[in-house]
């Protein structure tokens, strides 16, 4: 499974470009959690890691111009421990 790396950029397919903030763990659960940040508004979000990495379901968006969720843009430099 792909764990994105502290500073990486991404291409959200609707067209958002986000900025990876790190990857952490659910309090409750221990559910790996990306944490990232829109770059055009600056807000935080996070998804979990399973659903940050996976296909879209063509069905559901017929649209989408790629085919998973998130697409790398352009690698940090930083490394996730």
């Amino acid at each position: 499974m792909n764990i994105p790396n502290i500073g990486d950029i991404y291409h959200h397919f609707k067209g958002h470009i986000v900025e990876i903030v790190c990857v952490a763990k659910d309090s409750e659960t221990l559910t790996e959690m990306v944490v990232y940040k829109h770059t055009e508004t600056g807000e935080y979000w996070s998804r979990p890691l399973e659903m940050f990495n996976e296909e879209l379901d063509p069905q559901k968006y017929p649209n989408a111009s790629q085919k998973t969720r998130f697409v790398l843009l352009k690698s940090g430099s930083s490394k996730n421990s």
